[in-house]
């Protein structure tokens, strides 16, 4: 209970702020805020590129808002800042196996990231161009667990029950001889291989999937590796679409959220190597994970070595050097989202959805940095 009552700091009270944006029992972006948003006039609005390459992740967050919420219901801590569920005590403990303070992370995660959606959202209107609204696309079932907001039984955008997570990017910020954007095709080294095959539910499906705690800690692994699986995305997009901003706030907008998901992922990649060894298999698709020890003398993968280690960037005849990757800006919108498709998060959305998701990627692509 006192870790629940952990003072939050926070210069500007998000619980005002999202009290007026978010309402989560519908998932959507409250119409009276986008309404009452003057368009700014001395800017002359942005241009078309610049309106993608803010549209683009717009989605995206919308898209992490709708998981990280999921994960909150179930196993974050429930209050004011992102109400919505009542928490799955099994689920929960089977977390805090991981991370003693996973609830608060899982917490401050999924606020984070519905800020990141209303701000970009927002400003996007601020700016006289239309924001990304998936709001339509709202029709998956989700869990039927105790915790979950029944509410939103049926009206979830994303698929955490289906997943196939690429742990690739554990040895990718531990490898110092290669880098996505320099060795396309070179295969990096899974952390759980298991994972990365078949279909794993990284939350209880049903109350059903909380009798077994041997499979219920193999579902909170699966979360603990999702974590940074998507938050390295977020990592490497922000940096990939700057560079092709033109307007300098457009820039600093893309450079300022970025870091954040840094600052998620380094989290997550840490916590991910507490995740206890085991293995289990689904009872009700009869897929088995296994989850190895990662306390090892590998450089690759020991759980210990959480810097990203430097690595050849832009000419192998450089020395090489601490950084984020990839952040290769050609295709890097589309890249993402066929990164998510294949991961599974979106099975069971509809055509009309990956239409419209291609559309944005495509857009934010096609960007140009215009010299003015």
């Amino acid at each position: 209970m006192e870790k629940r009552n952990k003072p939050r700091k926070r210069f500007i009270s998000r619980r005002s702020f999202l009290g007026n944006t978010i309402a989560l029992g519908a998932g959507t972006m409250g119409a009276g805020l986008l309404s009452s948003i003057r368009t700014a006039k001395a800017s002359g609005g942005l241009s078309e590129g610049d309106a993608a390459l803010l549209r683009f992740p717009a989605a995206l967050e919308t898209i992490e808002s709708d998981f990280w919420i999921q994960y909150n219901e179930l196993g974050g801590i429930q209050d004011n800042e992102v109400p919505g569920g009542t928490g799955n005590p099994d689920y929960t403990a089977a977390l805090t196996v991981i991370e003693d303070e996973m609830d608060q992370y899982i917490h401050d995660n999924t606020d984070d990231e519905i800020t990141h959606w209303h701000f970009l959202n927002a400003y996007l209107v601020s700016k006289g161009a239309e924001p990304a609204n998936l709001d339509p696309f709202r029709t998956l079932m989700g869990s039927t667990a105790t915790g979950v907001n029944t509410n939103l039984i049926g009206h979830r955008l994303t698929n955490l029950t289906q997943l196939t997570v690429d742990t690739s990017w554990w040895t990718r910020y531990r490898d110092d001889r290669h880098n996505p954007d320099l060795d396309p095709n070179f295969v990096f080294k899974q952390a759980v291989p298991t994972l990365g095959v078949n279909q794993h539910t990284a939350i209880p499906r049903t109350d059903a999937d909380t009798s077994d705690p041997n499979f219920l800690q193999a579902i909170a692994n699966t979360a603990a590796f999702h974590f940074p699986t998507i938050e390295q995305g977020g990592n490497s997009l922000y940096p990939s679409l700057a560079q092709r901003a033109t307007d300098v706030e457009v820039l600093r907008i893309l450079m300022s959220i970025g870091p954040t998901e840094t600052m998620h992922f380094q989290t997550w990649s840490d916590v991910a190597g507490n995740a206890p060894p085991l293995s289990a298999v689904d009872p009700v698709t009869g897929v088995r994970v296994r989850f190895p020890d990662l306390e090892v003398e590998n450089e690759l993968f020991d759980k210990a070595l959480i810097m990203p280690e430097p690595c050849p960037f832009l000419d192998r005849s450089l020395p090489i050097v601490s950084i984020i990757r990839p952040t290769n800006t050609e295709g890097a919108a589309m890249g993402a989202l066929t990164f998510l498709t294949n991961m599974g998060l979106f099975i069971g959305q509809s055509q009309a959805f990956f239409a419209y998701m291609t559309q944005l990627a495509q857009d934010a692509d096609a960007a140009e940095r215009e010299c003015g």
